[in-house]
């Protein structure tokens, strides 16, 4: 984060960390010359929960923009500009496009908000190709199909994985358990497809769990049709200190599952290769 803040600050930009669902900290952390509020809801890996209207009356009191990282749920799950939200950003090569076959992204937003945008994808380059941006449009006729088959195959694996004596916690904001739960339901129409899980064993258990899984990809993507699995402390939050991921609740025996759509049946017997090997 130190590094971010620091690269930032080149271009004149001075930013700060807050608790995602601390609105008394969003509130706080306020100053005159704030100009942007930014989020992910659900976040990753735990799946936490950003109170959408909250933050954009938060961000509208203070002359400021909200954006929201949609990534996890799409459009056809939660749709944060309804909820108050100027800017929305995706990860096309995730859940949009749905079968990894290309990288993109995609900012949604007000006429005027997008012009700077799209000066910017004109002047510096970083556009799809036309094939790549077909690829993706036929990758969205599906999406919300998809996304509620992702939707219910997490909630099954997240619910069998709460019965597992390795595991100490499971992160799923489709359980009633998670804190972020009752926030969800009113702001999404599912749960999305992503899910974590602690195990007790520590990094240890973490690694031997999926090196023994067979028919989930390890990787950092996810969004697939194809089931994939990650150890987040040394992947996708390896380049923060042990104080910070601490602090971001990211534990060593984390485990990051992006249920995909094969046979729920195939998925837990995967699993249970993996906790076979703990």
């Amino acid at each position: 984060m130190g590094l971010f803040q620091h690269y930032l600050a080149k271009f004149g930009v001075e930013i700060c960390f807050v608790p995602l669902t601390d609105l008394d900290a969003w509130r706080d952390a306020v100053i005159p010359g704030t100009r942007l509020l930014f989020c992910e809801s659900p976040s990753n890996p735990l799946g936490e929960v950003a109170d959408i209207e909250a933050l954009a009356e938060i961000a509208r009191a203070a002359g400021a923009k909200l954006i929201v990282d949609n990534c996890f749920c799409t459009p056809a799950l939660q749709t944060p500009l309804l909820l108050g939200a100027d800017i929305v950003i995706h990860s096309a090569t995730k859940y949009l496009d749905g079968q990894g076959r290309v990288l993109g992204g995609a900012a949604v937003g007000s006429t005027e908000d997008m012009m700077a945008v799209t000066s910017f994808v004109r002047t510096c380059g970083p556009a799809m190709s036309p094939f790549n941006a077909w690829v993706v449009l036929k990758g969205l006729e599906t999406l919300t199909l998809r996304m509620n088959a992702h939707s219910a195959n997490a909630t099954a694996l997240a619910q069998w994985l709460t019965r597992q004596d390795a595991v100490k916690a499971v992160h799923y904001v489709g359980l009633s358990s998670h804190n972020g739960h009752e926030l969800a339901t009113r702001q999404q129409s599912n749960f999305g497809g992503v899910l974590a899980f602690e195990l007790t064993g520590g990094r240890d258990a973490a690694w031997r769990f999926i090196n023994a899984t067979e028919l989930m990809s390890l990787t950092a993507n996810l969004g697939d049709v194809k089931t994939t699995v990650v150890h987040p402390a040394t992947t996708t939050h390896g380049r923060l200190s042990a104080e910070q991921r601490e602090q971001a609740g990211i534990g060593e025996g984390l485990v990051r599952i992006a249920v995909g759509l094969e046979h729920i049946d195939d998925i837990l017997k995967d699993c249970e290769r993996g906790f076979a090997a703990i």
